[in-house]
C-alpha cells in the first residue's frame, strides 16, 4: 500500500508517518521508485502501537523508542516487556516528602497490605509511592475513616487485574500485548472512575431514600 493508504488504515497523518520514519520508530517501506515506497500490515500495526503510546499513554518520542526496543527484543520475557510498558505510562509520584515519617508509614502500610495478598511486585515500583502519597494526603486531611475501604479496593483491583492481564497475555504478539496494556490501563482507569462515580450517585440515592425522577 502507498503512504496515503497507510495513513487512512492507521488513522495517522502523513506528516506524522514521515516523522516516525525519520525517527526510526517504524521501518521504511519497500522502495518502488523515486520518493515512493510500499507499506504492509506490519506498518499498520506498528503505527497503531505508536498511536496508543503517544495519544493514549502520553509518552515522549524517547520513551516510545524505549518501549519499541523492548517490543522488538525477542529474548525479553513477557513479564519484563509488560513491566517496561507499565512503567512508561505510570504517573510520576508526587512524593510530598519521602523523609516524612507519616509518608514512610503510609508506604509501609501499602507494602504490608499487598504483602498480605501475596502480590509479587518490585519494591521500586512507582505505584507504591503513588499509593503512599494518596494515603498520607487522606490522613493529613483528616479523612482516615475512608481508608477503611482499602481491603475492599485491593480485592476489587485484584479481580480486575486477573482478567486484564490474562486478556493481554492471550494476544501473544508483543506489540499487541503492549498496545492492550497501555490502552487498558489508561482508558480503563478513566472508565472505572466514571463507573465509580455513577455507582456513588446511585448508592447515595438509595441510602437517602430517593426515588427516580419522572
Amino acid at each position: 500500500m502507498r503512504i496515503a493508504e497507510l495513513s487512512r488504515r492507521s488513522a495517522t497523518s502523513i506528516p506524522s508517518i514521515k516523522y516516525y520514519l525519520r525517527e526510526g520508530l517504524i521501518p521504511g517501506g519497500r522502495t518502488t521508485g523515486r520518493n515512493q515506497a510500499d507499506y504492509d500490515e506490519a506498518h499498520v500495526r506498528r503505527l497503531r502501537l505508536i498511536r496508543a503510546l503517544v495519544d493514549v499513554g502520553g509518552l515522549s518520542i524517547a520513551a516510545v523508542r524505549d518501549v519499541l526496543a523492548a517490543v522488538d527484543n525477542p529474548d525479553l520475557p513477557g513479564h519484563d516487556l509488560l513491566g517496561i510498558a507499565h512503567h512508561a505510562v505510570s504517573p510520576t509520584p508526587a512524593r510530598r516528602d519521602p523523609d516524612d515519617p507519616r509518608w514512610q508509614a503510609a508506604r509501609e502500610e501499602v507494602v504490608t497490605l499487598i504483602g498480605e495478598r501475596g502480590w509479587l511486585v518490585s519494591p521500586c515500583s512507582p505505584a507504591l509511592d503513588v499509593a503512599a502519597d494518596a494515603i498520607a494526603a487522606m490522613r493529613a486531611l483528616d479523612q482516615a475513616d475512608l481508608l477503611s475501604s482499602l481491603p475492599t479496593y485491593v480485592e476489587a483491583v485484584e479481580r480486575m487485574a486477573a482478567w486484564e492481564v490474562a486478556a493481554v497475555l492471550a494476544r501473544g504478539e508483543p506489540a499487541r500485548m503492549v498496545e492492550g496494556l497501555v490502552t487498558g490501563t489508561i482508558l480503563g482507569e478513566i472508565l472505572i472512575g466514571a463507573l465509580r462515580r455513577l455507582a456513588q450517585e446511585a448508592e447515595s440515592a438509595r441510602l437517602q431514600g430517593l426515588t427516580a425522577p419522572e
